[in-house]
């Protein structure tokens, strides 16, 4: 908080303490995960733009380490090692700072985050509506009065892609690619012309690798040029990436109409409680009917609380560029003059927590608040 007055400084504490205090009497445990991080799960599973403004260093042992860029992470790691069962349900929240490079929309670098998560919780649609309760809730003890809610669903998308017949590695590449949609959009047309076999610069080697070893194939292209492997990469990996853009080749297209399918479900969005027939139109097997059904009871839960959906935007294509999530995605913007600023936003992660170690899936579902930038707005 250097460079603030004292009065600032106050603001933000009282402020603060407001957040926390909702969370703490709704039965979350407040928790001090650790400041500095092992990098390598921020580095794999979070989007690109945390990604790109990580502080990343080594320590004395060589091990990657990094200033904590959000606190999900570390309240995940917290969790595991504080439990015999990672499946247990438990509920947090914390409040501490974080660390990114600053660009045009977040200074300074170290921020402070308030949030909350609850792992294995036993009804997890009503835990959705309650974690997106808690945080306007914790937002209104704040101040705010004025705020815009926007949600997606990613198992909605999900069960549509998982109806679509194709190859798993496409799929796995799809869902890399939501979040950044121009490149989705440009994959997904490459699969429905040829199984993505564009012609580019590597394509001779691509045509090599069909015909042979691939592994053998690159080692021989490094040693022939003399090239540098770099951006961390062995030649085995190089190697995978290149047989399966031959194995590409030779896949049967993307029926285009799945495609379009695909591509109509994104461009969706509207007021969250009439969108129902949006989705109706898309078409879809059992699978995505379930995904609907689970959308419905969410809406319920919301309206059991006290919120109203008609308030709410869906947008299809919203994720948070965060490629942890798998579910529900929400974030609150608070209205200011000339534009929107976004101080909160959350979700459902059921695989992040096996990701770090957990023998299996563990529902999860959290929140989080910047702090600095929702004492801006109601400055």
């Amino acid at each position: 908080m250097a460079g603030r007055s004292s009065q600032e400084r106050d603001g933000l504490e009282r402020q603060n303490a407001a957040l926390i205090a909702v969370f703490e009497r709704a039965g979350f445990d407040h928790i001090a995960p650790d400041i500095i991080q092992p990098a390598d799960i921020f580095l794999e599973r979070s989007g690109e733009d945390i990604r790109a403004r990580t502080f990343v260093f080594t320590d004395p042992g060589g091990a990657e380490m990094c200033l904590r860029p959000d606190l999900t992470v570390p309240a995940c790691r917290y969790h595991l090692s504080h439990v015999e069962d990672p499946s247990a349900e438990r509920r947090y929240c914390y409040l501490g700072p974080a660390f990114r490079f600053p660009d045009e929309l977040l200074s300074p670098q170290e921020f402070t985050q308030a949030g909350l998560e609850w792992f294995g919780a036993g009804e997890p649609v009503a835990a959705e509506a309650r974690v997106l309760k808690l945080t306007i809730s914790a937002l209104e003890a704040a101040g705010l009065t004025r705020y815009r809610v926007t949600f997606g669903d990613l198992g909605l998308f999900s069960a549509l892609l998982d109806d679509t017949e194709m190859p798993a590695r496409w799929r796995q590449r799809l869902r890399h690619h939501f979040w950044r949609p121009h490149a989705f959009r440009d994959l997904l047309q490459s699969f429905s012309v040829g199984g993505g076999a564009r012609q580019s610069s590597i394509s001779p080697l691509v045509s090599r690798v069909a015909e042979t070893d691939a592994l053998a194939v690159v080692e021989a292209e490094i040693a022939a040029r003399s090239l540098p492997l770099v951006g961390g990469r062995e030649p085995g990996e190089i190697a995978d990436r290149l047989a399966d853009k031959a194995a590409d080749r030779r896949e049967r297209p993307l029926d285009p109409a799945k495609a379009e399918q695909l591509n109509a479900y994104l461009a969706i969005a509207g007021e969250a409680s009439g969108i129902d027939s949006r989705f109706q139109s898309i078409g879809g097997s059992e699978r995505f009917a379930g995904a609907r059904n689970y959308y419905a009871r969410r809406l319920f839960e919301m309206e059991e609380l006290g919120l109203n959906p008609r308030r709410f935007h869906f947008a299809a294509g919203f994720g948070r560029e965060l490629e942890y999530y798998t579910g529900f995605t929400f974030q609150i913007e608070a209205d200011v003059d000339g534009g929107a600023v976004t101080v909160a936003g959350g979700g459902r992660y059921d695989n992040l927590l096996s990701d770090m170690g957990a023998p299996s899936p563990v529902p999860a579902v959290g929140c989080a608040i910047h702090t600095d930038r929702l004492r801006a707005v109601l400055s």
